[in-house]
């Protein structure tokens, strides 16, 4: 095993949370597409650890379940009752089966913007400087309310953690403050947690305390400096929770920017951590991209577009519209105010329009359904037209049908297609028709009565209206004419 690999991570994730005031768990919180815990996780994975152990405690069996959802490697410690961050390690440490030999991190699971590039740093530091214990620390601009790291002014380590309401004057001033995120010897760090008595104010064993106890016993407690103070920031309440969802959403998008994306206003745009781009997309303001979506090379998305699971294909244009699990072809054009639900596949060089709603729709190639229509459980031809007004009627009031239109038809506008039901390939569809049997390919279906003009209607029926008065006013001006 590598020195600088981990031989665990421990994530304390046992807290109520209670200033968040809600029936969700804390860690369980979601900013861009994680939850607060699937971040320490993800990070936590990027060094490889041997084990990954999480503590549990507050709403256990919840927690546990998201944690087999997302890392079904991770393993659960269970801190029943909440004893202090050094009882929590140590339950950690007893679901590995005690002392481990190696590299012990320990992170705090309401972190989400903690990198495993800097959790790298941490154990590259424990390992070189060859400490019993690294803090991870961080200069901040305010450091009110957080313990400060006190240093041996020859040496550089780490001789105290003083929380600011003991800190004296000359300590306050101290701007590196402790993070909660550590690395220790494992065997070490099981013996120390041994010996953490609980005679304080909250009768709790401190994880912090373990640091005196080596440091008494002969060994070096050092520390290693976060690059960017704000990747320490613990969430305890909802305004802190969308402070780091801002920040990490700057940091996404940064990303995807110096990628080669052109995020017209970053201030409005929203991505999730497992958005992926391609070089060249735009994406234009109001626009959240969520989940798995992706953005092909030099597609645009947006204004005020919500794309969810969705694939864009190169060149493809998406505007004012809202996606779910759909695939957009390349060169396709979607929208304004569309919505495409899942299961909806549309080809290259495709048209969905304005106000148009697909779902469960496969559309081939070049095929165009441009405005105000309903297309579900269809599959489309090539280059296909699809008349304006048109409804795929799916449901028969207790199952869905499919409806099948051919390539190269043309379907007029105001039609229904009962499913199910084929049209096929280049057939044609009268305006207003409802179709509900089958079209033979190069047809003409035409399914509507027959029109009746009953003259002089207005007149008998609506004497004296608006509509009488022009009527005659018209057939005055006929006559005038003759």
């Amino acid at each position: 095993m590598s020195a600088n690999r981990p031989a665990a991570v421990v994530v304390l994730a046992a807290g109520e949370g209670t200033r968040m005031k809600s029936a969700t768990p804390k860690v369980l919180h979601e900013i861009s597409g994680r939850s607060l815990v699937g971040h320490v996780v993800a990070a936590s994975r990027e060094l490889d650890p041997e084990h990954l152990v999480v503590v549990v405690g507050h709403a256990r069996e919840q927690v546990a379940a998201h944690l087999g959802e997302i890392d079904a490697e991770a393993r659960t410690a269970v801190q029943e009752q909440q004893k202090g961050t050094g009882h929590a390690v140590r339950m950690g440490l007893e679901q590995l089966g005690g002392g481990i030999e190696g590299t012990v991190v320990v992170v705090c699971g309401d972190t989400p913007l903690l990198t495993g590039d800097t959790l790298a740093r941490l154990a590259r530091t424990h390992a070189a400087d060859g400490n019993a214990c690294t803090v991870l620390t961080a200069e901040v601009p305010d450091s009110t309310g957080y313990g400060r790291i006190v240093r041996d002014r020859d040496s550089g380590s780490v001789t105290a953690i003083v929380e600011h309401k003991d800190a004296t004057a000359a300590q306050r001033a101290i701007s590196e403050i402790n993070s909660g995120v550590f690395a220790f010897d494992g065997q070490l760090l099981a013996d120390a947690l041994g010996k953490v008595r609980t005679d304080n104010s909250q009768g709790e064993e401190y994880l912090t305390d373990v640091l005196g106890i080596l440091r008494e016993a002969g060994h070096r407690v050092g520390a290693a400096v976060a690059a960017d103070h704000r990747e320490i920031l613990g969430i305890n309440n909802r305004v802190q929770l969308a402070e780091a969802r801002r920040l990490l959403n700057a940091r996404l998008l940064e990303r995807a920017m110096l990628g080669g994306v052109t995020v017209v206003d970053p201030a409005s745009t929203f991505v999730d951590v497992s958005v992926t781009f391609d070089q060249d997309a735009v994406v234009h303001p109001g626009t959240q991209l969520l989940g798995a979506t992706h953005l092909g090379e030099g597609c645009e998305v947006g204004p005020n577009s919500r794309l969810a699971d969705t694939a864009v294909g190169a060149g493809a244009r998406v505007d004012n519209t809202v996606a779910e699990r759909a695939e957009i072809g390349a060169g396709a054009s979607v929208g304004p105010y569309t919505y495409l639900r899942p299961g909806t596949k549309l080809g290259a060089k495709t048209k969905a329009g304005a106000y148009v709603e697909m779902k469960n729709a496969v559309v081939g190639e070049g095929t165009k359904v441009p405005h105000l229509s309903y297309v579900g459980d269809a599959t489309i031809g090539e280059y296909t037209n699809i008349g304006a007004a048109s409804v795929f009627v799916n449901y028969d009031g207790e199952s869905k049908h499919h409806t099948t239109i051919g390539s190269h038809c043309r379907t007029g506008s105001d039609n229904m297609f009962v499913a199910p039901v084929t049209v096929g390939d280049g057939a044609y569809t009268a305006a207003g028709s409802v179709i509900t049997k089958d079209v033979p390919p190069g047809s003409l279906a035409v399914a509507r009565g027959q029109q009746r003009n009953i003259e002089g209607w207005v007149a008998r029926k609506r004497p004296g209206s608006a509509a009488a008065q022009a009527a005659q006013s018209a057939a005055d001006g006929a006559e005038g004419e003759s």
